[in-house]
């Protein structure tokens, strides 16, 4: 009797092409590079411990806007890390794929009207404040922050990997 149920656990397995062809398939939906930044597209995001509706709720963002880094692809579904390194994950819907960053550290950051230290100074930014990446070079970033727009130390944001220019 075990051996039947073996035998028809295997052919109901090999009958849909996805999983006799390619296991890891749904892992890898888009061509897009993996790990990559996006934004929370609502105040209201439900991170849950697994890529459908079934798995419970781990916890809600409530910040829209905010940066997170997609590590993972299954269907509809992407798995994200957050600036504090939890992971979850989360419907592609509530995701967009607007660049924002979140400033860092326990001290003001300064905006400059231009990429230069010595540039005239046009807000001083609070830790955790999320705002809208516009551009980056080498070393600054060009933000978009409560009406606020000009230029930040790339070092002083979560956002943006090291070596990535955003034109």
């Amino acid at each position: 009797m075990m051996k039947r149920i073996l035998a028809f656990g295997l052919l109901l397995l090999l009958s849909f092409p996805a999983f006799a062809e390619e296991p890891v398939k749904g892992f890898r939906d888009t061509d897009l590079p993996l790990p990559r930044f996006v934004s929370l597209k609502s105040d209201r995001v439900y991170v849950r411990a697994g890529p459908a509706m079934r798995y419970p709720i781990k916890w809600i963002y409530r910040r829209g806007g905010a940066p997170v880094e997609i590590v993972q692809e299954f269907e509809a579904w992407r798995k994200i890390r957050d600036v504090e390194g939890e992971e979850g994950w989360v419907h592609q819907t509530l995701l967009s794929g607007a660049r924002a960053a979140l400033v860092r550290g326990d001290e003001l950051v300064l905006m400059k009207d231009k990429p230069d230290e010595k540039a005239r100074l046009v807000a001083r930014l609070e830790p955790d404040v999320v705002a809208r990446i516009e551009k980056c070079d080498k070393d600054w970033c060009k933000l978009d922050s409560a009406g606020f727009r000009g230029w930040v130390q790339r070092k002083s944001i979560w956002g943006i990997y090291e070596n990535e220019v955003l034109n």
